[in-house]
């Protein structure tokens, strides 16, 4: 029914074009440059497209966003001795107009059509004719127009044998190279162009606001267990003190993240690096098993009194929380998302570093200020009622938390077999171990259940890991420079998928994204290529982000057959959206 109104209203919208006839003004000029002065028997000719639509008005893109709209397309008029080949449209912008309830995939202005021509039968040497056609509907916001076609002249002319061929109109081709028109401007780009014309203090709290936004990406969903369990396990429970303890612990979070981010976008590496190195790696493994063992009574984690007595604090909790900050700021540095590969590049291109550091450091306190929230309010479940044998049982419920993060991230260093495995195993024993053996607080009626529940999710979590996917996948191959090239010389469309093994959103891709039905159909005709920069420091990764400009992972890059990037991807996105980049480039 709502794709009925929907066809409703464009019919209104139409209504004043029935009226008028063909006598409406042409919406659209037409004009095709050669990029050859002849054509040999056998080969193409590049030819490009120049579309300009009138002033306030649009037609719609080659893949329209509704099925009810008539998508632009470019043919020959006469395709008897001639033909088209590797025609690349631009990605349409999306609108929002009166008649639709989501964005409608549009052009505007001057746009380039790239295609290639190609002789169909062996034609005589000297001069010869055909037309292109642009069929096209034009609209305004009021109303939309009958579909109307616009005519571009080509004359080719077939070299005879020996004849030189020379290359004409560069240009015009150069001209086309400018980025493609993107359905959506990426997040990053617009925040990072808002900085650049926003004073001091307004770039500062927009940052901070996208500080905040970064806590829905999954990669700072470990930061929550970490937090409460470190938090729920040292406090006193006095307000003051947890405040100034999770001052400090966003204060530590905020000062990684901002060097991390300036030397990063000063040096050009890739953001969050650190966790490539195998030293690094390790000691966040160790410091979480340190955690967890602190959390099934040990010991307590706490700075020797000896070393803070001469720091001025004799209980060493603020000293261990700023600490906790630190180490955090490294788990949240692979958090990339378009909004710090924008502030990544920004910096970079202004080279300053005191900027860089501010605007890090307040982007990261955005990050961080939920933490402080949680570490007060995750201190007060020592002040809890009835406090006992069952707080016994939620600290070894947050140790085995730890203990899972532990493995996640040893997970890149460990045999891909192990690897694969070991993670889901320990879900099974932990879920196992909570609803059968662990007693500590059955006698709280509220706190079994909770327990309960818990332990059901780990352990058929755990399983689900186990059970092999029936899924398919994108026909992915490992990324070589041979095979790459070969398939721009066949000018094929291709998917560049840059990801490491700890990176959340990268499996996220793989699990619900590139294994979609849609998506993998959408795909079948893409040269898709796998790069591993799980281990970035190596030469030829280093070369390759370099060589293609990565500063994070996700990245996914979509080059169209013309060999040029069409689009960039640097986040998690649902089958739909991919689906629908894939489609516009191809």
């Amino acid at each position: 029914m709502k794709q009925v109104l929907k066809i409703f209203v464009f019919v209104l919208l139409i209504f004043p074009a029935l009226l008028a006839g063909s006598g409406e003004p042409k919406r659209v000029s037409f004009v095709s440059y050669l990029g050859q002065d002849k054509i040999r028997s056998g080969d193409t000719v590049k030819v490009l497209f120049k579309v300009t639509v009138e002033k306030d008005w649009h037609i719609n893109s080659n893949t329209p966003s509704e099925d009810y709209l008539i998508k632009t397309e470019l043919k020959l008029a006469d395709s008897v001795n001639f033909g088209l080949a590797g025609i690349t449209y631009p990605k349409g912008k999306q609108v929002k107009l009166g008649f639709s309830d989501t964005p409608l995939s549009l052009y505007e202005g001057e746009f380039f059509i790239s295609a290639k021509v190609y002789m169909k039968n062996e034609l005589k040497p000297g001069e010869h004719f055909t037309k292109a056609v642009l069929s096209y509907q034009s609209c305004n916001n009021a109303n939309c127009e009958f579909q109307a076609e616009a005519v571009a002249p080509l004359q080719l002319t077939v070299a005879a044998k020996g004849e030189t061929v020379n290359t004409i109109n560069d240009p015009v081709f150069q001209q086309s190279l400018q980025p493609p028109v993107k359905a959506k401007p990426a997040e990053g780009t617009a925040l990072g162009d808002r900085l650049e014309s926003s004073g001091l203090f307004l770039s500062l709290v927009l940052l901070f606001l996208a500080g905040l936004a970064l806590n829905l990406t999954p990669c700072v969903y470990p930061l929550i267990p970490i937090t409460i369990g470190f938090f729920g396990g040292q406090s006193e429970g006095k307000t003051s003190r947890l405040a100034a303890m999770g001052a400090l612990y966003l204060l530590g979070i905020s000062l990684t993240y901002s060097v991390i981010g300036v030397v990063t976008a000063l040096s050009g590496a890739l953001f969050g690096a650190l966790l490539q190195n195998p030293l690094v790696v390790v000691f966040i493994v160790l410091l979480f098993i340190a955690l967890s063992l602190s959390m099934f009574g040990l010991y307590e984690f706490k700075v020797p009194d000896s070393l803070m007595q001469k720091i001025g604090d004799s209980k060493g909790g603020l000293f261990g929380a700023f600490f906790m900050g630190l180490t955090m700021g490294i788990v949240a540095a692979p958090c990339i998302g378009p909004v710090v590969v924008s502030l990544v590049t920004v910096v970079a291109a202004k080279q300053d570093a005191w900027l860089g550091f501010l605007w890090f450091f307040f982007l990261s306190l955005g990050l961080g200020a939920p933490y402080f929230v949680l570490a007060i309010f995750s201190g007060k479940i020592q002040k809890l009622p009835r406090s006992g044998v069952w707080m016994d049982a939620v600290k070894h419920i947050f140790g085995f938390m730890l203990l899972a993060l532990a493995l996640y991230y040893a997970g890149p260093l460990l045999p891909k077999i192990v690897g694969h495995y070991a993670l889901p195993v320990f879900m099974v024993i932990t879920g196992g171990y909570l609803l059968f053996f662990e007693k500590a607080g059955n006698n709280l009626k509220g706190f079994k259940i909770f327990k309960l529940i818990f332990s059901l999710l780990v352990l058929v979590g755990g399983l689900y890991l186990l059970y092999p996917s029936q899924t398919g996948s994108i026909k992915w191959e490992p990324y070589t420079k041979e095979a790459f090239e070969a398939a721009k010389a066949k000018q094929q469309p291709i998917v560049l998928d840059f990801y490491a093994d700890w990176c959340i959103p990268c499996k996220e891709l793989d699990k619900a994204t590139f294994s979609d039905p849609g998506v993998i159909s959408e795909s079948s005709g893409f040269a898709a290529f796998k790069v591993d920069l799980t281990s970035a420091t190596s030469e030829s990764a280093v070369s390759l982000t370099k060589e293609f400009k990565i500063t994070g992972v996700p990245t996914v890059i979509l080059i169209n057959s013309q060999g040029v990037e069409a689009e960039r991807i640097t986040k998690f996105v649902e089958p739909d959206v991919f689906k629908e980049s894939l489609r516009s480039v191809k």
